[in-house]
């Protein structure tokens, strides 16, 4: 960004004279011929003649002008209005460039002052109404008052996040210049107040001393008042000193912990019983609400069709998350759990089963949509399938139901247990921040879009689109995803529709199915936060992943409708994203996790559908647990709405060392509405 604004805005003196002259023609212009003659200075001398010149010539161009002036004013207006005229040329370009491919919020009749605040800001720095301009986290003295003119309903999400252009690499993959983003594009949706615990990840990642004893990490430039100087050996003892939000009368949210993903071998047994057991009772000990296990389909049915083994199962559930799909090659898998086998050689012989891209490479991480109406599962349907695997669960757990053991019932819809197509996959090649790509290439979903391309009346459409890229291409290098390309024209408008048609239909059938399986228990789908590339008008990674989502249409909607007739609740995946290294390798990828965040959710609660989420990365310290704290329950909701529950991702030996458990114990408590005390570590 730094750079950016050197191209933008320049930073040699001549450039900056040049600005001051502009500024003092302005000025000229309004008063009279003797002030005019006071107020011409060196630049003047500097943009017209195209050279510099040393303080010894200054002088003497000075009184050359000023003789000059007197003998040819309109000339020298004239020339005044031409540079004015050529600087508001500049200005509009600017504009229209910041408008198209930034999403600053700018104002209609922005100014040069308005463009370079707003690149300030991107980079890092407070600017005030006044102008007055400072780092985000000065070593110098802060202008008295700063706290309060700064944070404003456009861009205090922005302002309160940033850090000095010099470490912009450390800023997190999300929470940078959100605020801007969201005050022009979701107008009329409610966005919660800054919070009091928003830091850049370069505070974090670059500066050891502020994590300090006992965890404190918080040091917002904004909060506590004027400091007059700060240094490393402050910010560690003010660290503990600086407010915090009171959660204690808010809210009750469950907290449930997920168990390891290898907690069930292969064999349908528990791995390790007992010190599981212990482990449990630790948890037991901060009043965690329970815990979620997943319930791999390539584990339970793995040798044949409707044959279950539910046996190491039954001492785990409180909640359960039922997987239809492959388990190993996700962030996060530390083990393998493919399909059932008997799945697996149905697919050596029809590939097809499986999500394909346009290179003709299968994904078998879980079955096409194309095939859930197809009896290609030995002689069943994928739908069919599932349902007699939930089926058969309800009925094997039937005391843990009758009980209340079992609380809710997570149902996979297709990749990671996500609702959404395997547009990213890591073992064909892709790479954060790549656009992914489109997977409908197997005969199934190809023979589904002929049919919609036919009776559209345009045959001709029947296919992908041959412009869109490969897996890590950006979405300016591709005719389909760039701005105006061909996403928004007949043909990728048509597609679009059906591509994302497939994923609600999809969800639909499953969740029928799993409502009256499981008639009296809740159940919930996950949806995925796909933030790179939302600050671009196509919104390219969520549209390879069947959200259309672009600039001009709200994506998430129908799927919230869908949840909304079934009586499912929505698992959000995004709270608390902390992308560190990743965002510090792409700060182009145009990422708004802030915006994504709260388009899904007011998507969700105005559907009236309960909202549960989960961390999608290992989280130990205290500022990710205040961004989840701040989502979970955001600050001034004027409806008081707030998560339905949240599970914690996930029990590990790391969590039990003892610090980290302390972070965990209080930040339980944080949720369950109780006020806490620091720990002392």
């Amino acid at each position: 960004m730094a750079t950016d604004m050197q191209k933008l805005i320049g930073t040699s003196e001549e450039d900056e004279e040049e600005d001051m002259d502009m500024d003092v023609k302005e000025e000229d212009d309004g008063d009279g011929e003797e002030n005019g003659e006071k107020h011409v200075a060196t630049p003047v001398m500097v943009e017209v003649g195209g050279m510099a010149t040393s303080g010894s010539n200054n002088q003497f161009q000075y009184h050359d002008q000023q003789a000059s002036r007197r003998c040819r004013p309109l000339e020298e207006k004239e020339r005044t209005k031409l540079r004015e005229r050529h600087r508001r040329a500049i200005t509009a370009r600017i504009l229209a460039g910041l408008r198209r491919h930034g999403n600053y919020n700018l104002r209609v009749r922005a100014d040069i002052n308005d463009v370079i605040a707003a690149l300030a800001r991107e980079a890092g720095w407070v600017v005030l109404p006044d102008g007055t301009t400072f780092p985000s986290r000065s070593q110098g003295p802060r202008p008295m008052g700063g706290a309060s003119a700064v944070v404003t309903p456009s861009s205090s999400h922005m302002v309160s996040q940033q850090t000095p252009a010099a470490s912009l690499r450390g800023v997190t993959s999300g929470y940078q210049s959100s605020g801007e983003y969201n005050a022009s594009s979701m107008k009329g949706v409610y966005m919660p107040n800054s919070s009091p615990y928003d830091l850049s990840s370069s505070t974090r990642s670059q500066t050891p001393p502020m994590v300090g004893d006992g965890g404190e990490h918080e040091s917002h430039p904004l909060i506590g008042g004027p400091m007059n100087t700060v240094d490393d050996k402050q910010i560690v003892d003010l660290a503990p000193k600086l407010p915090e939000r009171d959660f204690g009368g808010t809210s009750y949210v469950p907290v449930y912990v997920m168990l390891p993903l290898g907690v069930i071998n292969m064999k349908c047994e528990m791995v390790d019983p007992d010190g599981l057991l212990k482990q449990l009772r630790v948890l037991k000990s901060v009043n965690i609400d329970g815990v979620m296990v997943d319930c791999w389909w390539g584990i339970v049915e793995a040798h044949a069709p409707q044959e279950y083994n539910w046996s190491g199962y039954k001492r785990l559930f409180q909640m359960v998350v039922l997987s239809f799909h492959e388990c190993g090659g996700n962030v996060g898998d530390d083990v393998c759990i493919p399909l059932p086998h008997w799945v697996a050689e149905i697919g050596r012989s029809n590939p097809d089963i499986f999500f394909t891209d346009k290179e003709g490479r299968r994904n078998p991480e879980c079955l096409s949509w194309g095939i859930d109406k197809d009896r290609v599962l030995r002689g069943r349907t994928a739908v069919e399938v599932y349902f007699d695997y939930m089926r058969s669960f309800r009925t094997e757990f039937d005391e843990f139901f009758e009980d209340g053991i079992i609380s809710m019932i997570e149902v996979g819809l297709g990749p990671c247990g996500e609702l959404r197509y395997p547009s990213f996959p890591v073992k064909h090649g892709w790479r954060y921040p790549g656009i992914g790509e489109f997977q409908c290439y197997d005969q199934y979903l190809l023979r589904s879009l002929r049919k919609a391309a036919e009776d559209r009346g345009h045959s001709s459409w029947a296919r992908g689109p041959d412009n869109a890229g490969s897996y890590n291409s950006r979405p300016l290098e591709t005719g389909f995803f760039c701005d105006g390309g061909d996403y928004d024209g007949y043909y990728g408008r048509f597609f679009l529709n059906w591509y994302s048609q497939i994923v609600v239909d999809h969800g639909d059938r499953v969740l029928s199915l799993a409502k009256l399986t499981f008639d009296g228990t809740r159940i919930a789908a996950k949806l995925p936060g796909i933030y790179w590339w939302y600050k671009t008008a196509s919104h390219a990674a969520e549209l390879t992943a069947g959200f259309y989502n672009s600039c001009n249409r709200d994506g998430y909607a129908a799927i919230a409708a869908m949840l909304k007739k079934h009586g499912a609740a929505l698992n959000f995946t995004c709270a608390e994203i902390q992308m560190l290294g990743q965002h510090e390798d792409f700060v182009e990828a145009l990422v708004d996790t802030e915006g994504l965040v709260w388009q899904v959710l007011n998507a969700a609660w105005d559907a009236c559908i309960p909202v549960t989420s989960e961390n999608t990365l290992s989280c130990h310290d205290r500022i990710g647990y205040n961004k989840i704290l701040d989502t979970a329950k955001p600050m001034n909701d004027p409806d008081g709405r707030h998560f339905s529950s949240f599970t914690y991702l996930r029990l590990s030996p790391l969590l039990m060392e003892r610090h980290n458990f302390m972070e965990f114990e209080r930040f339980v408590k944080k949720m369950h509405g109780e006020g806490v005390l620091d720990l002392q570590v």
